[in-house]
């Protein structure tokens, strides 16, 4: 089964929950509008779509769980070690657009970090728990370059309003961290940890300014093999 057909379902649920739009400015309302519990199911790009059916078919997973996330629509999509989907969340993701960290800029301070330097590199990795700054547990990434994916901090500056930013229906506010992936706290405790903490996981990040078979060679091979155009 295709995973497009697999994301009809998300799409139905998402369907019959509230609507999140924004209450416009020339409507008063009685009482203070609330924030919505999740964010929005936006339908995955048809690079995420790409992506996730080579890995499914081709088991580039290695019966390993597995996570695509796609910067464009700031969304994870996440897949158990049969290539089953379990979910689809928003996400917040670095600030500047870029496929490629900084060389060296895993081992800077937050403080020094510019701004052209807080991207989420893209790419295929291998991704595993482990301790952080602080003790806190996160699944590293790409340890070297200090991205992992983990829940708003705690210490993040109220001005940058992460928490409404997740749950807007908007893309474009989902840049704002320094290059870490963040996501929903009852997500991350209930579907991905208990999904990775054993063995890891493979993340396929796509990219936002590179081709996507320069990010991810073996599509162009799978696209000849399966048949398809791979332009």
């Amino acid at each position: 089964m295709m995973i497009s057909q697999l994301f009809t379902g998300l799409v139905l649920v998402a369907a019959a929950m509230p609507s999140a739009s924004k209450t416009k400015p020339h409507q008063p309302s009685a009482a203070p509008v609330s924030m919505p519990a999740v964010a929005p199911v936006v339908p995955p790009s048809a690079e995420a779509l790409r992506v996730a059916d080579w890995v499914a078919t081709s088991h580039d997973n290695h019966a390993l769980p597995y996570a695509v996330i796609d910067k464009n629509n700031a969304a994870l999509i996440l897949f158990d070690a049969k290539g089953k989907m379990v979910t689809q969340v928003s996400v917040l993701i670095g600030i500047a657009p870029g496929d490629d960290a900084t060389p060296g800029v895993g081992s800077k301070k937050l403080g020094e970090i510019g701004p052209a330097e807080k991207t989420t590199p893209a790419g295929r990795f291998l991704a595993k728990f482990g301790y952080a700054a602080g003790r806190q547990r996160v699944l590293w990434v790409d340890y070297t370059n200090s991205v992992a994916i983990h829940p708003i901090p705690g210490d993040a500056a109220r001005s940058e309003n992460r928490r409404a930013r997740m749950l807007s229906p908007e893309t474009d506010d989902n840049r704002i961290t320094f290059g870490c992936i963040n996501v929903p706290r009852g997500f991350y405790a209930t579907d991905l940890r208990p999904l990775f903490q054993k063995k890891g996981g493979y993340v396929y990040v796509l990219p936002d300014t590179k081709p996507l078979e320069e990010v991810f060679p073996r599509l162009r091979v799978h696209a000849l093999t399966s048949g398809r155009d791979a332009a």
